[in-house]
């Protein structure tokens, strides 16, 4: 848990209590950084707690895409089914006011669409399974995996340093089986 630019541990009894009260959003990339959190609070003014729990995903991978952050020159992350896959991401029990922010950061209906995956296995480490987890899947070309080979790179295979030198191919679709939320206000799963 991350509160006041610290982490605390997530207890069984915290975790419990915020399962069924909040929206279990898939983070990865970037978005599983302590200080991603912290930037989240200062620039987006992100209230209250982040609650967040390591997750075995299975059959899904985070990948880098295919376009650049303007800002920065850096590749950011997107999701891919990758069917044999596992790998370790977080899950992010975010209020509806949290989730807000999240949308401004993830440029939702532009970049990134957030939306109900199907695809996939998502495990917290404490070992049950989440029947409902929301993800943020990218919506445009420059948010689709990159192909270098007609494969997508995966982050856990390259830094992001080296990364932001890849050429390639966008893929046409992420691979995924969701359900894409409607962006309007208020448009909260849960």
């Amino acid at each position: 848990m991350h509160v006041d630019g610290a982490g605390y541990e997530l207890t069984p009894e915290l975790l419990e209590s915020v399962r069924h009260e909040r929206i279990p959003v898939l983070a990865y990339g970037s978005n599983v950084c302590p200080s991603k959190i912290t930037w989240l609070r200062e620039e987006l003014g992100l209230p209250g707690p982040a609650v967040v729990a390591r997750a075995e995903c299975r059959d899904l991978a985070a990948v880098w895409s295919t376009g650049l952050r303007p800002r920065d020159g850096q590749r950011p992350a997107t999701l891919t089914a990758a069917p044999g896959v596992t790998e370790w991401h977080a899950v992010w029990f975010a209020t509806p006011e949290q989730v807000q922010a999240l949308d401004v950061c993830e440029a939702r209906g532009a970049a990134y669409d957030l939306a109900r995956l199907h695809s996939g296995r998502v495990r917290l480490e404490n070992g049950s399974v989440l029947e409902e987890v929301y993800a943020y899947v990218g919506r445009d070309e420059g948010r689709m995996p990159l192909l270098v080979g007609g494969e997508p790179v995966r982050m856990d295979e390259l830094p992001q340093r080296k990364a932001a030198m890849l050429t390639g191919t966008a893929a046409t679709t992420h691979g995924l089986d969701v359900t894409v939320l409607p962006v309007s206000r208020g448009a909260c799963p849960g």
